[in-house]
């Protein structure tokens, strides 16, 4: 469904020095800087996959969704989303993908979402029938009823994310892309988001391509993963695999006292807790050691956050600086 080979996107950043004199100098000599922020990615993404699509900040995520949805020519190598060429904004492409992005809004400020909905139909050139029978389903399950009629400015963050979700689906696309589609949003709504994104692809069989930094999303949505760094591509493979690569053994959590076992190696954690992470062979003499000291305390053991796991991997995978000869 996605095929992306040695996409690469260069952007030319005006330079000045600092002061007046520089900025009178760049009025008539200005030099520039090339930026690689996508740097020879290639991927594939077959249809009805679950992907996600992480890295740092500035890492070239956002860019690369850009170039898949046609928004950025690429500087060279080529990239299909279906079989389109993205940058030639075919309209049949343009009615097959969606792209929902957290910081950015589709819907019409001072109209009512319903208006909105309108307006989009219009703008796919929807049938009456099959574009009522969406709708009717995306309101019952994204509980839009009862502000279907409120101007968007007049929306809680939260209601007006679920609305954009239904106005970027309401053409029934087969490839999502969604940008931080969570972002700001309460532990309620953003339930109901991933809940309803992991059944629209189910009932749909559409392909997703997710950037988040909240791994709640990427834990309930992705199965799989690919990680970029410094505009390329350092892991594709499952979530699974992912965290035995990368995960640092096996994460122990204890309620107890912090005089007990910050000799053990326990460090202070959230609610009061002690947490340590440990290879996964020293598990069962560690949680012995615990169970001696404290025999009646509350204990959990799992895999380390997926946070954790990322944070590492970033860490492996970018190419190391040379290091300096010795004088």
């Amino acid at each position: 469904m996605i095929k992306v080979d040695a996409l690469t996107k260069v952007y030319r950043v005006p330079q000045k020095e600092p002061g007046f004199w520089g900025s009178v100098k760049s009025l008539y000599a200005r030099e520039y800087k090339d930026v690689r922020a996508v740097d020879g990615v290639t991927f594939q993404v077959e249809a009805g996959e679950r992907v996600g699509f992480l890295g740092p900040n500035g890492a070239g995520k956002t860019t690369t969704l850009k170039m898949l949805t046609g928004l950025l020519h690429p500087t060279s190598g080529t990239c299909t989303v279906g079989g389109w060429k993205p940058q030639e904004r075919n309209p049949d492409f343009l009615r097959a993908i969606t792209l929902v992005m957290g910081q950015k809004q589709q819907l019409m400020w001072d109209l009512p979402c319903s208006e909105s909905f309108l307006l989009n139909r219009a703008l796919y050139d929807l049938d009456k029938k099959p574009f009522e029978e969406t709708l009717a389903e995306l309101t019952e399950l994204l509980d839009l009823k009862p502000f279907l009629d409120t101007p968007v400015r007049n929306l809680s963050l939260g209601q007006r994310m679920r609305a954009e979700l239904a106005a970027a689906l309401l053409h029934r696309p087969k490839v999502l892309f969604l940008d931080e589609p969570t972002i700001g949003m309460d532990v309620e709504v953003q339930a109901v988001l991933r809940k309803f994104v992991l059944d629209y692809n189910a009932r749909t069989g559409a392909t997703i391509l997710l950037t988040s930094h909240d791994m709640a999303d990427v834990g309930a949505i992705a199965k799989r993963i690919l990680l970029i760094d410094q505009g390329v591509v350092r892991f594709d493979g499952s979530l699974e695999e992912l965290a035995k690569r990368f995960g640092a053994g096996r994460r122990m959590v204890v309620r107890g006292p912090a005089t007990v076992l910050t000799p053990m190696g326990f460090t202070s954690g959230d609610e009061g807790k002690m947490v340590a992470t440990v290879a996964a062979e020293r598990v069962n003499g560690l949680l012995s050691e615990v169970l001696q000291a404290l025999p009646n305390c509350e204990v959990s053991i799992a895999d380390p956050p997926l946070e954790d796991v990322l944070r590492t991997a970033f860490g492996d995978l970018r190419p190391k600086a040379p290091a300096e000869a010795a004088p």
